[in-house]
């Protein structure tokens, strides 16, 4: 085990500095003027240009002076300092500030992707063919029709705004109230996919050898189901939830910015809007580790369930 995850650990780090090489490319090379880039279209006056051209070393040019760059970027980040946003605020601070926010939303939405989704992937599963099957196929198809940017103003309307059985925007502290609502939008697509994916698996592993070998031993279909079929479903259906997680983390940037949440994807969207390139590239900086720790520990988990894997 110790082996493996040293290999995920190894893998981690090339993927992470691949990643964010791409993103810091995207903002420095190739440009004519990298500080103007940086800025955006807003004009730098003098002195922030030169603060611009110490900061990021942007003296020092070719394609030399960029690694060197990214290299001392890539420094300061293993030392926690994610540097300064164009209006002066560091980086960090916006991230302490919106992290908590985003990680309650993100546990909602997986909350109800787990409980719901899986919960009734199981039964669609042991009963498939039947009504209950036939229309949570249905459904599942139609929430995975809709996109989350026409999904969110409608749950925000008619829930929100007609019916007023939750808060229309969540303010600027929100509660676990205000954020259930976007949580539910959020979680609306990872509940269905979960859905499907745990009724998949459920109804084959049904058909496989082990159970009918269970079945003849006379044991109970309820203990075949929670005992033998479950471990066995659950493995895909726990590394779709683990990179999920990952990727509710780093994709809310529309269900925050309908909601008016002041989290990660909200400020993430706002660097993006106003053109704030260092906010953007330590944003995103961030969103990659969160997003390499939920595979490494999907991993993890997939190696606990299946001991096979460890050994491949």
């Amino acid at each position: 085990m110790f082996r493996y995850i040293l290999r995920r650990l190894l893998q981690m780090v090339l993927a992470f500095l691949g990643t964010t090489l791409i993103v810091y490319a995207l903002m420095f090379a190739g440009q004519g003027d990298p500080i103007q880039a940086l800025a955006g279209e807003r004009p730098v006056t003098a002195a922030q240009r030169a603060y611009l051209t110490e900061k990021y070393h942007l003296d020092a040019t070719g394609i030399g002076g960029f690694f060197y760059r990214y290299f001392d970027y890539v420094k300061s980040l293993l030392q926690g300092d994610l540097g300064q946003s164009l209006t002066g605020r560091q980086i960090g601070d916006i991230l302490q500030q919106a992290w908590p926010v985003t990680v309650k939303l993100a546990l909602i939405a997986l909350a109800v992707a787990v409980i719901f989704g899986v919960t009734a992937g199981v039964i669609a599963g042991i009963r498939r063919a039947g009504i209950f099957d036939n229309s949570t196929l249905v459904l599942t198809l139609l929430v995975l029709g809709i996109p989350t940017i026409v999904l969110a103003p409608l749950a925000q309307y008619f829930l929100g705004v007609k019916w007023q059985l939750f808060p229309p925007t969540a303010g600027a502290e929100p509660d676990f109230y205000a954020l259930l609502l976007p949580g539910i939008v959020l979680g609306s697509l990872s509940l269905a996919t979960a859905l499907r994916l745990t009724r998949t698996s459920v109804a084959e592993n049904l058909r496989a050898d082990y159970v009918r070998t269970a079945r003849s031993k006379g044991l109970l279909k309820r203990r075949i189901v929670s005992v033998h079929v479950l471990r066995n479903s659950l493995i895909p259906v726990v590394t779709f939830l683990g990179v999920e997680l990952g990727n509710l983390m780093s994709g809310a940037i529309i269900t925050e910015g309908v909601f008016n949440i002041p989290g990660v994807g909200f400020n993430l969207f706002r660097g993006i809007r106003t053109e704030d390139g260092p906010l953007v590239v330590g944003i995103v900086s961030v969103l990659v580790v969160v997003y390499l720790v939920s595979n490494l520990l999907v991993d993890v988990l997939y190696a606990v369930l299946d001991p096979r894997i460890r050994y491949e």
